[in-house]
């Protein structure tokens, strides 16, 4: 019996998703993927004769019946995430109902927005004596939010922060972080990352919810904030390329 396969397709641009998730892709006879943020092109490389359904427009119910149905009559089924599927992709909820199946699948990891964002700005989360830490979240909507896990809790170790589905409350997340973060900490918004109409929104905590309202900017966008983000951040370099530094493979220099 053939199996599932939940791909990560990455942020957008189609050559970023990963040579085993395209290859499963083409191979598949069964395709389900997430229309309103994968881009067709990610998928153009199916095979001949390769059905293709668009989850945008399906319930849970609807996509699980296609999958079962497929995998029942022997079709390799590619089903395809935005991003990583780990992260904010909901495919737990169908790998636990495949379960009760007993129908086998297996999670190809793909890129997710908030690195495809970084690497758009040319930033790097982890600096050291800056921020060793990053924290992916998102704010309270019509999807709940721990309370140990509100935004102003997190912002309180002012590490590197990759905020999720909250744009279109931007002057909500701004007054969240303000509790924290100083008014002149660095914040970018990055509209689509990877994808041709990427839309990018410098600013600090004080003037991006007027930029991002300037920008139309209310959907589809990552929110990067932390120290890491200055242009002239004071951060240490790398011990592991240090010439004065011993490590397994290289012996220092001594000073």
């Amino acid at each position: 019996m053939e199996k599932i396969y939940f791909i990560g397709a990455g942020p957008g641009d189609p050559e970023l998703i990963t040579i085993k998730g395209q290859r499963i892709v083409k191979e598949a006879d069964v395709i389900i993927y997430a229309g309103s943020l994968v881009p067709k092109e990610v998928i153009d490389c199916h095979k001949d004769g390769a059905e293709i359904y668009n989850s945008a427009v399906l319930n849970l119910e609807e996509v699980i019946e296609i999958m079962v149905e497929a995998v029942r009559n022997n079709k390799k089924v590619a089903r395809v995430h935005t991003g990583d599927p780990a992260i904010f992709g909901a495919h737990r909820e169908q790998m636990d109902i495949l379960d009760t199946y007993g129908i086998e699948y297996e999670v190809i990891p793909g890129v997710s927005s908030f690195l495809a964002a970084a690497a758009t700005l040319k930033k790097e989360f982890t600096l050291p004596d800056i921020s060793q830490t990053i924290i992916c979240t998102r704010l309270e909507g019509r999807t709940p939010v721990p309370e140990k896990e509100s935004l102003e809790s997190l912002a309180s170790h002012r590490a590197s922060m990759a905020i999720f589905l909250s744009v279109q409350m931007i002057d909500e997340v701004v007054k969240k972080l303000l509790k924290h973060y100083s008014l002149t900490t660095p914040i970018a918004v990055v509209q689509r990352a990877s994808w041709e109409d990427e839309k990018i929104v410098l600013g600090t905590l004080e003037n991006i919810g007027e930029k991002v309202k300037e920008a139309k900017i209310n959907k589809t966008a990552q929110i990067l904030v932390g120290d890491f983000l200055g242009e002239k951040t004071n951060y240490s370099k790398s011990k592991l390329y240090d010439k004065y530094f011993t490590h397994e493979y290289r012996t220092g220099i001594k000073k």
